[in-house]
């Protein structure tokens, strides 16, 4: 099942964000080959980065939220609210 993480920074985030960014790329590198999407939320200019949103497949729900719990801009407290829901894709490429 693939679930989709929708994680919000926390106001004063920036420069650890850059700080943890290598680290937090190279998580994602374990999981790439079941990554359906993956990138930074960003401000309207389209450069200011405000969090993430990513689409995994995990085997089960806590499967995906243990994975969320050891990853580096969670564990840092990187973010100020996170959502995880189960995700269908209803299209294909």
């Amino acid at each position: 099942m693939i679930y989709v993480f929708r994680l919000l920074d926390r106001p004063d985030g920036a420069a650890l964000r850059q700080r943890l960014r290598p680290e937090h790329k190279a998580y994602l590198a374990r999981v790439a080959d079941r990554i359906a999407f993956a990138g930074p939320l960003t401000h309207d200019d389209g450069v200011a980065m405000m969090g993430s949103l990513l689409a995994i497949d995990f085997d089960s729900r806590d499967a995906a939220m243990a994975w969320l719990a050891d990853e580096p801009f969670t564990r840092a407290g990187l973010y100020a609210g996170t959502e995880v829901h189960a995700f269908v894709n209803l299209w294909p490429q």
